[in-house]
Parts: structure tokens; C-alpha cells; sequence
């Protein structure tokens, strides 16, 4: 266990050893138990939590909210089209002045080509920990959740296959940062994972090829693929979930045009009963339900998505505990 992290951005797992990942895990394990046993944990009591949003949420604000409020300190929610962010304050002013105010800044900005360089900005002007609820990047606490899913469901996830897949969506254009940050995560626990996308839904190169490298480091795999069917075919997990083609078009209509063309992307019972005996589906929610997946799957037994979205609050409170005390 590591004990050196308090001060310690969390904009991308990259910038974290497996060791001190370890340690998030392990924090996050005993504070889901101690909440379940009914045993206070107030490590971060009169610690206060800036929380900016350029982007609206359901779970990431609620259980960053409750996380501080169990941890005994409080939970400040600022929206950026409501305050000055909207008219000229600077991420350097941000980050002095948030870091002066506040104990630690989690800002979720998804803006493509914009949210993560506004965090690290932020987060290179602040005197305290800088938290990456989700940018165009990385969704590290998400990523965090689900390996830790993983872990409950299987034990140790080395040798296990997990399926990273695109999967067909209309309502926006999904952020590439659950996919990428996955793919870069779960390599380093050994895990063999498949990337599967139709060609013009592919994830920024610098990022497969980071995920490449720590598949080598962490006796893992990574295999790209472009088959759907073929993806799922006896894998361990099924994580399918729609995100955009911005590296292909920034045109609406024409990715609108290819979302149509790949319609058929969709994971439902049939394509689950090849994944082997025991695999979970997972989704970060919400998801496009009877386009994305069935609700046949998504509320099947398979399907581990509320223990994802629980994980979200143990996982970001021993992040919390761990960087804010």
C-alpha cells in the first residue's frame, strides 16, 4: 500500500503506478464495507470539494456529492453558464482562486479538443488536487468503477477477456473517454482486451498505442478488432457503448449518416449467449435502451451495470480520501 498520494492529481490512471492504483482499490473495497457495516469514515471532515461542471451529469454529480458528505466535508457545486467561467474567468484563475478557497477541484469539461488541456491548466495553477470528473480524454473514475466491478465479479482479472466495443446511439455524440481510458486501465491488471469499432469510430492512435504498451508491461493484451459479432464471441465482459467519430467528421449529418450505417451494433441475447458462461454486460449509463442494448440484457442477470455506478462512489471516495486529507 502506498501512503505518499495526498496532493496527487487524478486527471488520467496513466500518471498513477499500478502500485498506487492498488492502493486506490484497496481503499475503496474497506470504505464500501464500512459503509455497508454502517461504520462512519469521516477522513475528510471541514474538507470542501469544488465541483465544476461545463457538462451536466446524474450519477458523476451525485455520487461525488454523497462521497463528500460521508467522508464528513461538503460537496460545491458551481455550473459554468451560471458564474463568470462564462465570462472570462481563466483556468488559471480558476485553479489559484478554487485552490485557494477549496481543499481539492474536480471539473468535468468534455468539450472535444478543449476539456482535458482546461484541466491540466487548472490543475498546473492549483495548490490542491485537481479531479477529472470526465474531459474528451479520460473518464478515469469511471474506468476505476468498472475494473473494480470486474474484480468483485471474477477476483484477480488476470487471463480474463474483456470486450471494449462501439455500440450504435442517436441521441448525441459520446465523448471517447470511457473507451480510451479503459483500454489504457485494464491492460495493466493483465486483462487481454478486444477494442472492436467500425472503422470510422476509431480512438485517438496516441491512445491505443499508450494501451498497446501497457498490455506489453502488464503481460495483457490488445486486439483491435471491426466484427461486432466476433468481438463478444467468448469474452468475459461485454462493455458495449456508443462514442463518436469525431476523428473521422465534425459534421452531424454525416456522422449521423454512419451511426445509421452500423445500426446493427446493438448487444442483445443472442449476442450474449456466445460471451462465455459467466460474462457480465456493462454500461456506464445512461444507456440508449433498444439501441445500444436490449432491456433484456441491460436488466437481465448478467447485466452488473447499478454495481457500476455504486462502484463510482467507493472508488471516487478513496480517491478523495486518499489525495484530500
Amino acid at each position: 500500500m502506498q501512503t505518499h498520494l495526498r496532493g496527487r492529481d487524478v486527471i488520467d490512471f496513466q500518471d498513477w503506478t499500478r502500485d498506487e492504483i492498488d492502493t486506490v482499490l484497496d481503499v475503496a473495497l474497506a470504505l464500501k464495507r464500512d459503509r455497508a457495516l454502517g461504520q462512519p469514515h469521516p477522513y475528510l471532515r471541514d474538507k470542501v470539494l469544488a465541483m465544476l461542471f461545463f457538462f451536466s451529469s446524474t450519477r458523476t454529480r451525485a455520487s461525488f456529492e454523497a462521497g463528500m458528505a460521508q467522508l464528513g466535508g461538503h460537496a460545491q457545486f458551481i455550473e459554468s453558464r451560471s458564474t463568470q467561467i462564462a465570462h472570462g474567468d481563466t483556468a488559471k484563475e480558476i485553479g489559484e482562486i478554487l485552490g485557494r478557497y477549496n481543499d481539492g477541484i474536480a471539473i468535468r469539461n468534455v468539450d472535444w479538443g478543449i476539456g482535458n488541456a482546461y484541466i491540466r491548466d487548472v490543475a498546473a495553477a492549483s495548490r490542491v488536487p485537481v479531479l477529472n470528473m470526465q474531459c474528451d480524454h479520460f473518464h478515469p473514475h469511471q474506468a476505476l468503477a468498472d475494473l473494480m466491478t470486474i474484480i468483485e465479479r471474477f477476483g484477480d482479472p488476470r487471463g480474463r477477456t474483456a470486450t471494449i466495443s462501439w455500440a450504435c446511439a442517436r441521441t448525441y455524440s459520446k465523448p471517447l473517454s470511457v473507451p480510451q481510458s479503459l483500454v489504457m486501465l485494464l491492460p495493466r491488471f493483465g486483462m487481454n482486451v478486444r477494442l472492436v469499432h467500425p472503422p470510422e469510430f476509431a480512438l485517438m492512435p496516441e491512445m491505443v498505442e499508450q494501451a498497446q504498451a501497457n498490455a506489453r508491461a502488464g503481460r495483457g493484451s490488445l486486439e483491435l478488432m471491426d466484427d461486432f459479432d466476433a468481438g463478444i464471441r467468448g469474452t468475459d465482459v461485454v462493455y458495449a457503448k456508443s462514442w463518436g467519430a469525431v476523428l473521422t467528421t465534425t459534421d452531424e449529418a454525416e456522422e449521423a449518416r454512419l451511426v445509421d450505417r452500423y445500426a446493427s451494433w446493438i448487444t442483445d441475447e443472442r449476442r450474449m449467449a456466445t460471451a462465455s458462461d459467466d460474462a457480465v454486460f456493462m454500461h456506464p449509463l445512461p444507456a440508449e435502451r433498444g439501441v445500444e442494448v436490449t432491456d433484456e440484457v441491460i436488466d437481465g442477470p448478467r447485466s452488473v451495470v447499478y454495481d457500476q455506478a455504486e462502484n463510482r462512489l467507493h472508488g471516487q471516495k478513496a480517491v478523495m480520501a486518499l489525495t484530500m486529507s
